[in-house]
């Protein structure tokens, strides 16, 4: 029997090379043989080398399988979204314009989301996850105002304060007033459930412009968070936002930054870097595909998300990305915009080294891959033998 500490250190070199699972095997095995260190060495390298061997057949075609393998379950899938947690204005887009987005690079997803969960102070109580979700939730004057009229004769504002939903933000009007104040537009005064700002303004366009600045005014909250929604799940709650901003959210005491999540992946980009966005284009793109109950495998999704980050920013499958960034001018005229790809190429006097798929498919060659990777030379025996 082998000391399981030299079995352990020699696999300890491979843990991030091979599955654990594999490890574990090799490891209950080796156990079990009666072999000196070098022996033992020989069988991992041995099993390492047949590992990466059966990862993928030499000159398989993964770009088109992968292309494939998404593009024909996408054409079933539904174009709708669905209601967020049961309320009404919280939706969230799924299916195919989902998809699109992800694979297009949309900057700004059509809706953003974010799932925020607490830390271990804030997760088990409802009034202290309300606390967070308020420093979260970004109110304006907008939405705490009945309403906001000009009085032509004093030429002033009237806001009129909705009492009970202010209370419930945590905003009184003394606090709406310093706010207001960062404006510097005249006098502001409170009587009762009214704010008054008086101003020297009487142009109607001026009057509308100012009266869209005060309704717009943040007296709280993270930018671009519209609405925030606390639900329990488990013995804990948590907090799903309609918008999203995430450089702004992990700023807010009493969230997790471990446990922060966003469906926007430039912000996750900008924030977090390039392996994280990678991460969310894998996590968001398959979570679609499972939504709709179609059987992709994860590894074609990675490819296209290698693909779209490899450069180090995040770039769409597409003429202003991937597609439009081919050194063969044959594949990009074949894309989209034949005619100007080929005078450009044209006018620069560029070369086609007829290397991929498209170019050679055009020509009327062997592709380069598959049996078309191997070039066969025969040699005829010479007359008279």
């Amino acid at each position: 029997m082998v000391d399981e500490k030299i079995i352990n250190k020699l696999l300890e070199n491979y843990e991030n090379l091979m599955p654990k699972k594999l490890i574990e095997e090799l490891r209950n095995k080796l156990v079990k043989i009666d072999a000196n260190e070098e022996k033992l060495k020989e069988i991992i390298e041995k099993t390492y080398r047949e590992y990466i061997n059966a990862l993928i057949e030499p000159g398989e075609a993964v770009g088109t399988v992968s292309a494939q393998s998404i593009g024909e379950p996408g054409t079933q899938m539904t174009l709708r979204t669905f209601h967020y947690a049961g309320v009404r204005e919280f939706n969230v887009t799924l299916g195919l314009p989902r998809l699109i987005e992800i694979v297009d690079a949309k900057k700004v997803p059509s809706t953003p989301t974010m799932i925020i969960r607490l830390d271990e102070e804030h997760k088990y109580s409802l009034e202290k996850a309300k606390e967070v979700a308020s420093r979260i939730e970004r109110i304006t004057i907008e939405n705490i105002a009945k309403s906001i009229e000009f009085d032509m004769i004093n030429s002033s504002f009237i806001i009129e304060i909705d009492e009970e939903i202010a209370r419930d933000k945590g905003i009184t009007k003394e606090y709406i007033v310093k706010i207001l104040e960062r404006l510097k537009i005249g006098e502001i005064s409170i009587e009762g459930n009214k704010i008054i700002i008086s101003c020297s303004i009487s142009s109607p366009d001026k009057i509308k412009k100012l009266r869209e600045k005060i309704l717009g005014l943040k007296l709280k909250g993270v930018k671009g968070i519209k609405r925030v929604l606390i639900q329990k799940e488990g013995n804990e709650y948590v907090i799903y936002t309609d918008g999203s901003n995430l450089a702004g959210v992990l700023r807010v005491k009493g969230i997790d930054p471990y446990k922060v999540y966003t469906n926007n992946i430039f912000e996750i980009a900008e924030v977090l870097g390039i392996e994280a966005a990678r991460a969310a284009i894998i996590r968001e793109a398959y979570h679609v595909l499972e939504q709709q109950g179609l059987d992709v495998d994860l590894r074609h999704v990675i490819l296209i998300a290698d693909l779209m980050t490899i450069t180090g920013k995040i770039r769409q499958i597409g003429r202003h990305g991937v597609s439009g960034e081919k050194s063969s001018i044959l594949a990009r005229a074949a894309f989209e915009v034949t005619v100007k790809h080929l005078l450009e190429a044209a006018v620069h006097g560029e070369e086609d080294p007829l290397e991929g798929v498209t170019e050679n498919v055009i020509v009327g060659q062997t592709i380069p891959l598959g049996t078309g990777m191997v070039e066969l030379f025969m040699h005829f025996p010479k007359r008279g033998r």
